[in-house]
Order: C-alpha cells, then structure tokens, then sequence
C-alpha cells in the first residue's frame, strides 16, 4: 500500500509545531521538554470553542498545521485516539456514582468519541467523510492504515489526526500516560512524479520480537512510550531526516506496520 505524505502537524511537551519540532527531531538542535501551549481555536463559533477541551484544541492545532495549503472543507478526515478524552469520561463516571442526573451536556457532548471529528467540520465547514476510530496502543498505527486505505479508495486526499492526553488520577494507574500529545499527516496519492515523500505500508506478523522502532533520545523515547500518538515520533523523525528510512509501528500484539520512507523522482 503506498501512499505520499503532503503535510505534517504536531503538538507534544517542547515540540510546538512541525517547524520548529523538524530541527529537534533531526538532532540540530537539542530537545527541551516544555509545557504545551495549547492555541486560540479558529473557525469555532463561540459556544463551540468554549466548549473544547485540551484533546480538541490539541488535535486541531496539528490539524491546522498540517494543512496549510489545503482546501479543508473538501478533506475527508481519521481521527485516531486509544482512550478519547479520559477527562469527560472521569466526569461522567462521577456523575453516575454520585447520581447526578441528567449529566452535564457539555460533558456528554464531548464524551463521544468523534467529538474531536465533530468540531473540525464545524471549524472548517467540512462535511466529507470522517472516522473516528481507537484500537489501543496500536491507534496510531491503525490510523494511519486507515488513512491511506482511503486515500487508494478515493484516490483523493486524506487527513489523519492522532492524540492522546494523560488520565485523572482515579484512571491514570489504568492508562498511564505521561504527556498530551497530538500529529498529523496529510496523505495523498503517489504518482510516478511526485517529488513528495513515499510511505509504503505493509503489515508483518509481530514473531521475531522487533516490533517497533525506538528513539535515540531518551527523553523522546519516554515520550513514545508513555503516550499511544506519540509512537508516531519514528515515523516524524524518518520524515524530518529527509532521508529514506524502514519504520516499525506497533499493531496488535502479533502485528506489527512497516513503513517505508522514499523520496518521488
């Protein structure tokens, strides 16, 4: 399965957009950890941007980079996400042990887990096709399968937007994370004379025990570990190196998503 990288987004702890987190992950300049900032919602009518929590203001503000110079109301869109926003779902869940009811209807409304898709085509005027989907660990990878299966079917552009935020304290001995963390990839297809990136994706059985490419920084590397979107950061690295590159993404326990990195002609 091969697919072309357009654009890339990202927002984690140091790494504050794509431009900035390029010379980071190429080695140029060294990684310093830093609270994230998350940035004023655009397009949102008021009540809407009110509303939004971290996870949405997160994954919008990687959205956003990543298409920059794109029509983003005609771009179908996978948002990718192995827990949603564990916030709400802490707030629900109280709610329900200590018979508040009806819950709040801000909370519910957020609760989904195609929230995040939902404030997008409300940002955007964007009514194409969205998936939201969650499949643990491996969401990233998921994701991006499925991104680039839509952009072979459509034989159109297509977004995918991944993030993760850590858990209130009653959850976080569930679901440890250690940071928020958001990326995006603006994937289209690849013709013969695309000077863009290639990904060439296939799926390996997960038997040899080498199931993921690590970071060398370790501070990075704690990142990928403790946060499910950020073992994308292999990935973001190949693509800022610039260089052509063999990714291992994990799956499932027993599978594992190979990505290889070349550049068009």
């Amino acid at each position: 399965m091969r697919v072309a990288l357009r654009e890339v987004g990202i927002v984690g702890p140091g790494l504050t957009d794509w431009t900035s987190a390029r010379a980071v992950l190429r080695g140029e300049r060294p990684y310093v950890t830093a609270p994230i900032q998350a940035r004023p919602l655009l397009g949102l009518p008021a009540n809407e941007a009110r509303r939004a929590t971290l996870a949405t203001r997160l994954a919008l503000d990687a959205a956003r980079q990543a298409t920059t110079d794109t029509d983003r109301a005609r771009l179908s869109s996978v948002f990718a996400s192995s827990d949603g926003d564990m916030s709400l779902i802490d707030s629900l869940c109280r709610d329900i042990f200590q018979h508040c009811f009806p819950p709040s209807p801000t909370v519910f409304q957020n609760s989904v887990h195609n929230a995040v898709a939902g404030y997008w085509s409300i940002a955007e005027g964007c009514r194409q096709p969205s998936t939201s989907l969650a499949a643990g660990d491996g969401s990233f990878a998921a994701g991006l399968l499925e991104a680039a299966t839509q952009v072979i079917c459509t034989a159109g552009p297509a977004l995918l937007v991944a993030f993760d935020q850590p858990a209130p304290e009653l959850l976080h001995p569930h679901r440890p994370f250690g940071c928020a963390f958001a990326c995006a990839l603006l994937l289209e297809p690849a013709t013969p004379d695309t000077a863009l990136v290639r990904l060439d994706l296939a799926l390996r059985a997960a038997d040899d025990g080498n199931t993921q490419t690590p970071m060398r920084n370790p501070e990075l590397e704690a990142m990928r570990r403790r946060n499910p979107a950020a073992r994308a950061l292999p990935l973001l690295t190949a693509i800022a190196a610039d260089q052509d590159a063999a990714i291992q993404l994990p799956y499932w326990p027993d599978l594992r998503l190979d990505v290889r990195l070349s550049r068009g002609a």
